[in-house]
């Protein structure tokens, strides 16, 4: 009923920028929060960024100063601003969406940050 999509990922060499969008659309009243994780290689998925109502943000301690998360409330969208890329920022990133207290998962999508 709730479909999660994400783009933008690629390659990127390191310092630059990327970045991804994800759109939710479906059976949808409200979003509570939008964030984005991201799983590398042998590592855990790890929350980056998250944005809840009223624009409220948080961010892992490894992207702080780097990333920037924002929402589109009217087109159920919300991106993540990926500058001053590192090697180490390499991962599928994944949006994950809460609606009504339910969680909904994109299909991920790679940024490989190298040279």
């Amino acid at each position: 009923q709730v479909q999660v999509v994400e783009s933008g990922g690629g390659l990127v060499q390191p310092g630059g920028s990327v970045r991804l969008s994800c759109t939710a659309s479906g059976s949808i009243f409200s979003i509570d929060a939008m964030g984005w994780y991201r799983q590398a290689p042998g590592k855990q998925r790890e929350l980056v960024a998250i944005i809840i109502t009223g624009d409220s943000t948080n961010y892992a301690d490894s992207v702080k100063g780097r990333f920037t998360i924002s929402r589109d409330n009217a087109k159920n969208t919300v991106y993540l601003q990926m500058n001053s890329l590192k090697p180490e920022d390499t991962a599928v990133y994944y949006c994950n969406v809460r609606i009504w207290g339910r969680e909904y998962w994109g299909q991920g999508t790679q940024v490989t940050a190298s040279s």
